[in-house]
């Protein structure tokens, strides 16, 4: 990868939108700023990069998303269940095609969604399920350190918990945070980042404190669905991308 200034403000500018992201619906979503790493390095190398940004901006996070607005007992179910799911993501990153896995997430992800449209945007509010928790959190571990989009198998399993926007945002925060501490070694040891890409991750940390504080300015002017609907607007914009992703990967 060539340090050069188109390089610098493209990178800068998609570590500027995740962490906008995370500020605004306690993240989950960093495949929205991904398409503009990809310009100007390989997913790989964007990998490597972004991990220590991930913890820098989940530990900024921690200033706006406190205890205050987790929803403990989900945190509890779906954890263990996240850790097994990065540890597995690990293995199949290295002997199966991630292709095939981005492609099966979004057909799932546009399956949820369509439902919900289909029930006029209303959300059937269900009851807490161990079950179900344990199942999203090891598939949004898989799909976090395979293909950096473990967002859909969290949202569809707390949007239909009717949580507030504020626990909503503080659990999924929680939740990546965790999630992201976790998965940075393995994704430094896949991608052993040169000092070219040490020294782009210290150009971008200023993006980190700028995108939480502005997106978090955002949560606050949004009411609870508009909330929601954004967050399921982003699920198609994630299943749109991984789709593409997939399919792209087997057509070149």
């Amino acid at each position: 990868m060539e340090l050069n200034a188109t390089t610098i403000l493209v990178t800068f500018t998609g570590v500027f939108l995740i962490c906008f992201m995370k500020g605004a619906f306690g993240g989950g979503f960093a495949i929205v700023g991904i398409p503009l790493l990809s310009l100007v390095m390989d997913p790989v190398t964007a990998g490597g990069l972004l991990a220590p940004l991930f913890v820098a901006m989940d530990l900024f996070s921690l200033r706006y998303w406190k205890p205050s607005t987790w929803s403990k007992p989900d945190l509890i179910l779906l954890v263990p269940g996240l850790g097994i799911g990065i540890a597995l993501g690990y293995v199949l990153f290295r002997v199966l095609d991630h292709r095939a896995i981005a492609i099966v997430m979004a057909a799932v992800t546009l399956i949820f969604v369509g439902l919900w449209f289909i029930r006029g945007g209303e959300t059937i509010v269900r009851p807490r399920s161990s079950s179900k928790a344990v199942a999203a959190g090891v598939t949004s571990g898989i799909t976090t350190m395979v293909a950096h989009s473990g967002g859909p198998p969290l949202a569809m399993y707390l949007l239909p918990l009717g949580l507030g926007k504020q626990v909503y945002a503080g659990t999924t925060s929680m939740f990546f945070t965790v999630g992201n501490f976790l998965k940075a070694v393995p994704w430094l040891a896949l991608a052993r980042p040169a000092g070219t890409t040490w020294t782009l991750m210290a150009i971008c940390l200023p993006a980190v404190p700028a995108g939480v504080w502005l997106g978090w300015r955002l949560h606050g002017r949004l009411d609870p669905q508009q909330m929601y609907r954004a967050c399921y607007g982003l699920l198609v914009l994630t299943a749109i991308k991984l789709l593409w992703d997939g399919a792209s990967g087997y057509l070149h």
